[in-house]
């Protein structure tokens, strides 16, 4: 028996959890010196949400009637243009980051990428979580 994919309130649900670990994770990385393995957890936490995010959105849209989409990027700016985020250059932001974070590229970028996500990122995510509380309920 096929099971029916999740709802966007089931979506969305899941994304509050993660957010809630995330912020739990972020609380605790202030004022003090991360660890690599705290760092990798807390990244690995971020990717959570924002695939997570993701998922809200594309389901929401797709619900609107909306869709395919080839990507993050495309979702991201449709995600814009509803009105379901505010801010569509700071989340493809988000984007790019988790693209240079990737250990595949030589670059030096996990600093700057966690200062993003504790005092940037999770901002943007509690500004959608408020934005779709008000659309789905």
């Amino acid at each position: 028996m096929k099971s029916l994919p999740p709802s966007c309130e089931q979506c969305f649900e899941q994304f509050k959890v993660a957010l809630e670990d995330l912020r739990l994770f972020v609380q605790q990385s202030k004022n003090k010196e991360l660890s690599e393995v705290y760092s990798r957890e807390l990244i690995a936490n971020f990717e959570v949400a924002h695939e997570l995010a993701l998922k809200v959105i594309k389901t929401y849209l797709k619900n609107q009637g909306k869709g395919p989409f080839s990507g993050s990027r495309d979702l991201t700016v449709e995600a814009f243009h509803a009105d379901l985020i505010d801010d569509g250059k700071a989340w493809l932001d988000i984007v790019i980051d988790r693209i240079q974070y990737n250990p595949i590229y030589d670059l030096d970028t996990q600093k700057t990428f966690l200062d993003n996500i504790c005092h940037k990122y999770i901002q943007l995510f509690e500004k959608f979580e408020d934005t779709m509380e008000k659309k789905l309920y």
